[in-house]
């Protein structure tokens, strides 16, 4: 990302990129795991029942937030090392002589398993928190201490292969267009009047493709691994049981709320640093060019 600057040297604007975009897609965030997960949310406006297509954006939007700290915290540091370890580790690769379709692919594939592995006890029990029928866990801590009690240990990473399964397609396909759009969309003129603006809009569709290709890849795997959650089965079992209840609907079952909740974040995230970065750039030059004239 950064239009050429190296990821090296941008390491928080990576972070600051990834902080904004996981704070402010919280509640998209949250409208999804509900979604997904099939929890029954029951809502009503005035003595009016609202309908089911709605009322799990109504609830993501309404306090209290339980376990938001914990989210968004883990999908930041998530973020930042996906994006800033696939564009370091390509670079490092490259410069190796490595191939670029290995250089492109191997990092995001090695970085996003290591993350998940990481991240999934935070993972589970922000999404357990989530249930409406959990009104008695206040909390992350709360949640992590249920799973474990109730568990063990390896509870803490139940669902573990179909979270790899979907984190690591969907940031691994969100890097490759992402370098691939960068490759094959027209740099902006560097004469032009509307220099800083044509760069961002030419961010803005780099961020948008990618983040919509990567959400619209791996929503089924969001599925198995949300069912996962909340039932406690294997993946097998759990693949089973949700074709026998929904047949192949279970495959874009909160597609839209996934399309929402993971194509914004992610576009976000990507167009964020590379609008950071120019941002660096700029004022360093600026700098650059006052200290030549004195």
């Amino acid at each position: 990302m950064g239009g050429g600057s190296s990821a090296k040297e941008h390491p928080l604007e990576y972070l600051g990129a990834s902080a904004g975009a996981a704070a402010i897609n919280y509640p998209l965030w949250r409208a999804s795991a509900v979604g997904q997960s099939g929890f029954a949310v029951r809502m009503s406006i005035a003595g009016n029942t609202v309908p089911p297509s709605i009322s799990p954006y109504l609830y993501a939007f309404a306090p209290p937030y339980k376990g938001m700290v914990a989210t968004v915290v883990g999908m930041t540091w998530a973020r930042a090392a996906i994006f800033w370890g696939s564009d370091r580790g390509r670079e490092i690769l490259q410069k190796r002589g490595v191939p670029d379709a290995v250089s492109t692919v191997v990092p995001p594939l090695m970085v996003s398993t290591a993350v998940q592995c990481i991240n999934m006890p935070i993972v589970r029990a922000s999404i357990t928190l989530q249930n409406p029928d959990a009104a008695h866990l206040p909390d992350t801590r709360s949640a992590l201490k249920q799973i474990y009690n109730s568990q063990g240990l390896r509870g803490l990473w139940h669902g573990t292969s179909a979270g790899i399964l979907k984190t690591v397609p969907k940031y691994c396909t969100a890097v490759v267009v992402k370098d691939y759009m960068e490759s094959i969309l027209p740099h902006p003129d560097e004469s032009s009047p509307t220099l800083e603006r044509d760069r961002l809009w030419r961010s803005a569709q780099k961020s948008a493709v990618a983040g919509v290709a990567g959400a619209a890849l791996t929503n089924p795997l969001d599925v198995i691994r949300n069912e996962m959650f909340k039932t406690n089965a294997s993946l097998t079992h759990t693949v089973k049981h949700l074709y026998k209840e929904l047949g192949y609907a279970f495959l874009w079952r909160g597609m839209g709320k996934n399309m929402v909740a993971v194509a914004i974040p992610v576009g976000c995230t990507i167009f964020f640093t590379d609008a950071l970065i120019q941002m660096t750039n700029d004022r360093q030059r600026r700098k650059e060019q006052q200290e030549h004239d004195t």
